[in-house]
């Protein structure tokens, strides 16, 4: 049933999203999602949709309170993202940026009911952490860096070339 109601909230339509790469200690800070992903969930950076009429920025603020309970400014731009597994379709914008203010908690993704939250885990991930991981369950651009410094070097347009599942 969850996985209906990701298709019927995200699929079947191109999304823009922002995400934001914040690291603290070399980890980096990353939210755990469920019923995405081949093996039933998927490590992801904060961010989300892009409304229209709302700046990149405001967006990305937005999102990072939401999910994350912190306060964040952008540092810089470094890459965009296409993920392309019909029905789900997005152009992800990634910045990295630092914290601001705030405590951090796990948040809720206001576009899902109570009942229906994917948002399950917000952690501070390093890069061991990350290869021991299901890389299917690993947010594909970061999976592809060998470390943050290398994560924080990509620029450009990253293409999807894997294949991804809506548990």
């Amino acid at each position: 049933m969850e996985h209906q109601i990701i298709i019927e909230t995200f699929g079947n339509r191109l999304r823009v999203r922002v995400c934001g790469l914040l690291i603290k200690e070399d980890k980096l800070l990353l939210i755990k999602h469920t019923n995405l992903g081949k093996g039933g969930y998927l490590w992801s950076p904060p961010g989300g949709g892009l409304h229209f009429g709302e700046s990149i920025k405001d967006c990305l603020q937005r999102e990072f309170l939401e999910e994350t309970g912190l306060q964040i400014q952008i540092k810089n731009f470094l890459f965009v993202y296409e993920f392309l597994e019909p029905p789900l379709h997005a152009i992800e914008l990634f910045f990295e940026v630092e914290q601001i203010d705030g405590v951090l908690k796990l948040g809720k993704d206001p576009e899902m009911s109570q009942e229906s939250q994917i948002l399950q885990e917000i952690a501070w991930l390093d890069y061991n952490f990350l290869k021991q991981e299901n890389p299917d369950c690993v947010h594909w651009a970061i999976r592809q860096a060998e470390n943050i410094k290398n994560l924080l070097q990509y620029k450009g347009c990253l293409l999807c070339k894997s294949s991804f599942k809506i548990k």
